[in-house]
């Protein structure tokens, strides 16, 4: 079976689309959310160094996955959009911004709370912490500049080169606790060797990280409906949705 890619690319077909797969995505999310939790904070053996404090990692650790992996997500969509000029490319980009800024700000909250008793400062001029928190005022640029300009087609040009160019961050992110003598520990997880924790604190991070990813495509779905009910509201499929239809009789 041939899945047609391009066929999807109009809002008029993804917009059903993502109104059959947002429901099963948040139900999903639900459910890996709260297996993680029970793992991470009720099975998860406590940790020798760092006691019960280290739990918070549950939440960290993929709130900051998330908010690089969105932004990357952000820039594809851009140079897709730019490349193409396609009118969903734009909203997706829209779509997926609050949503990393939340990841991002999340990420930033628990590594404080983590910070403060190993540390003993809730903010360090960190390399890592650095470079997440200037990727969360690129995700509060990106919206802004988005609002702020009437033409929403000029909008998504400008907030897709916003997008693309500050994707050089996320590496940066990433590689800060190799690049510099950072106060950040080294990654909890990695691709290259074994992972540096008890097989049980591995799969709750790793359900609490998929329970964010299904989350994020849920609420993702869910919000590009409504811009494209917004953006393509003098359409007559748009009229002639029941939602629509209804609220305009």
């Amino acid at each position: 079976m041939t899945i047609r890619w391009f066929h999807y690319a109009a809002p008029q077909t993804f917009y059903g689309l993502a109104g059959r797969l947002w429901p099963w995505f948040a139900a999903v999310s639900m459910v890996l959310a709260l297996a993680g939790l029970w793992i991470g904070f009720g099975l998860a053996p406590t940790d020798a160094q760092q006691g019960e404090g280290y739990r918070i990692i549950f939440v960290h650790v993929p709130a900051s996955w998330m908010s690089m992996i969105i932004y990357l997500a952000m820039a594809f969509w851009s140079v897709l959009g730019l490349t193409f000029n396609t009118r969903l490319s734009g909203m997706m980009t829209r779509a997926l911004a609050p949503t990393g800024a939340m990841f991002a700000f999340l990420s930033l909250w628990t590594g404080a709370l983590w910070g403060k008793p190993m540390w003993g400062a809730w903010w360090v001029w960190d390399a890592r912490l650095t470079s997440e928190l200037i990727l969360f005022f690129l995700y509060l640029g990106y919206m802004a500049l988005t609002s702020a300009i009437d033409d929403v087609r000029r909008a998504d040009r400008a907030g897709a080169l916003i997008a693309i160019v500050g994707a050089i961050n996320v590496p940066i992110i990433y590689f800060s606790v190799k690049w510099w003598n950072t106060l950040h520990q080294g990654a909890s997880v990695s691709l290259t060797r074994s992972p540096s924790m008890a097989q049980l604190m591995l799969w709750g991070m790793l359900l609490m990280a998929l329970a964010f990813w299904a989350y994020t495509l849920a609420i993702v779905c869910y919000r590009v409906r409504s811009l494209i009910i917004e953006r393509e509201r003098h359409a007559d499929w748009v009229k002639a949705l029941p939602e629509v239809a209804g609220v305009a009789s």
